[in-house]
């Protein structure tokens, strides 16, 4: 998806009763929610896209609109009925088609619109609210939003099945959409302006950041490099409300050296002591050892005078998914439905931004939490087979890799983990999630084929915990789909070579697991597992 770099020109004065906006691509992410936007917003649309209509990928969000839609091609009559034209921003300028687009708007057929003008022309008309961070977006988000539904306020979506759409114009557009309140999931691939070219558009006035850690990074990166990219966000909401992991050194030190007075930033962290003790870079440039929660995060000193902030919503006495809640006014009991350390951290997030952003009572706040039944595909449990118990996690970078098993490692052993992997960060990221693998569980199958190489060169080169490394039969053959790490078929031998081991449960890691969850599902239902 490519975007639009140039502000338009204001031309609210030209849009008037009676005008209709023509916007090509509606098959596709942008053109879509750019037709749905204008039509929450009482503007008149017509449709068009070169796709059938059975192929037609995201048909499904426009069922309840009713306006003229052409599939198949671009004709005359959709062209007739425009006063404003709307291209897609992946459409280059010196294609042929925006030239002819281009002459008829210049022979006054109509005018050419950017997303960026319908942006600019339509503000959002809701509170708006950005999370970021390398882990935990997705459930803080989603658990936000079940607070602000329980609440009776309705969170604008974005409406496309098994699409994350927490890039570039997905979450402005989101924001716009009808509803009351917006919760957006903000990432980023990395690069300088990601985030800042959302959050200029999405004009939230609150952000929470969950955490930083170098899980997505490419192999080439500096970490402090990759983490900066945060300061866009930083810089944006630094005079609005900011709610940040305090335990996170990263998050800290980023707040530190881009706020002045930091003391108006929301904090939330966990009281808990142990005995992991890992360096992170620190932005002095020294190695910071964390005395660690969970990865990259918990009690930090540095010699340059970094530290834990106080911390305004506090977990203490944390006994599995039950905790006690100190906060600036109150202290309650606090039982989450969810499993692991990682995802209190995430409903810590979610209670501080819905108390102090959505201004909603703190005690309905903790009893809608309670209901929150989590996030398909985090730590979901699929069914057992001859007493092993089968879950499948999303995890798809060595922190997440590290969080999961972890917390799995504390209630099952024997442990057996299926890697689904392709890491996003390359090769490092690849020997990294093997790696933290290695340290978490006792038995280890590499199935898709990034991680089968890196096991082959964990066990040539003799490393500590190899001998965990179980293979499959055969070599998975060389696949990577954008962020998929592993087809079915190789799913299917992995999962079948890890209900043979001698081991409680056995959870299956990476985007290709939670997308193959169901096929999962019923490869454990057959008899003697047979797929």
């Amino acid at each position: 998806m490519s975007r639009d770099t140039k502000e338009g020109v204001d031309f609210s004065s030209k849009v008037c009763s009676g005008k209709v906006f023509g916007v090509i691509g509606v098959c596709g992410i942008v053109g879509n929610l750019v037709a749905r936007v204008l039509m929450d917003n009482w503007y008149k649309v017509v449709g068009t896209d070169i796709k059938e209509e059975n192929n037609c990928k995201f048909k499904y969000t426009l069922k309840d609109y009713h306006s003229p839609l052409y599939f198949g091609g671009h004709p005359e009559s959709f062209f007739a009925k425009s006063n404003f034209i709307i291209p897609p921003p992946s459409l280059p300028e010196d294609s042929e088609f925006f030239k002819t687009l281009k002459v008829n708007s210049q022979k006054g057929k109509y005018e050419i619109v950017k997303v960026d003008e319908v942006i600019n022309l339509i503000k959002p008309d809701k509170p708006v609210l950005c999370v970021t961070g390398t882990n935990g977006k997705t459930t803080t988000v989603s658990m936000l939003k079940h607070i602000c539904s329980s609440a009776g306020l309705e969170p604008t979506e974005h409406g496309f099945k098994h699409l994350q759409g927490n890039i570039e114009y997905i979450p402005p557009l989101q924001c716009r959409l009808k509803g009351d309140v917006a919760v957006l999931e903000t990432g980023t691939f990395g690069k300088p302006g990601d985030l800042k070219f959302m959050v200029e558009r999405s004009r939230p006035d609150c952000g929470v950041i969950t955490n930083i850690t170098p899980d997505h990074m490419q192999d080439d990166q500096d970490f402090l490099k990759y983490a900066s990219i945060k300061g866009e966000f930083v810089d944006y909401l630094k005079d609005r409300m900011l709610i940040v992991n305090g335990d996170d050194p990263t998050v800290w030190g980023l707040i530190e050296s881009r706020i002045q007075d930091p003391e108006g930033v929301i904090t939330f962290g966990v009281d808990l002591e142990t005995d992991i003790i890992n360096e992170k870079s620190c932005w002095c440039g020294r190695e910071l050892p964390v005395n660690e929660t969970i990865s990259g995060m918990g009690k930090y000193d540095c010699p340059c005078g970094l530290e834990n902030p106080q911390i305004d919503y506090l977990a203490t006495d944390i006994r599995g998914g039950s905790f006690t809640l100190k906060t600036p006014w109150e202290v309650l009991t606090v039982k989450i439905p969810l499993m692991g350390l990682h995802n209190i951290y995430n409903t810590l997030g979610a209670i501080a931004a819905a108390k102090e952003f959505f201004n909603l009572p703190l005690k309905d706040i903790i009893t809608n939490v309670q209901t929150f039944k989590g996030v398909p595909g985090r730590l979901d449990y699929i069914g057992e087979y001859q007493g092993k118990n089968v879950i499948i996690d999303y995890a798809h970078n060595p922190g997440g890799v590290e969080t999961v098993l972890r917390e799995l490692e504390k209630i099952y052993k024997p442990l057996a983990v299926v890697i689904t992997v392709s890491s996003e960060s390359g090769e490092g990221g690849d020997r990294d999630i093997l790696n933290r693998s290695l340290d978490n569980a006792d038995y280890v199958i590499p199935a898709s084929y990034y991680s089968r190489k890196a096991a082959d060169n964990f066990m040539r080169e003799g490393k500590p915990g190899a001998d965990k490394i179980i293979l499959t039969s055969q070599y998975p053959d060389e696949f990577k789909k954008r962020t998929l790490g592993a087809n079915l078929e190789q799913i299917t031998r992995g999962l079948k070579t890890a209900l043979k081991l001698d081991a409680r449960v056995v959870v299956c890691i990476g985007e290709a697991a939670f997308t193959y969850r169901e096929e999962i599902r019923r490869i454990i239902e057959l008899p003697e597992g047979r797929g």
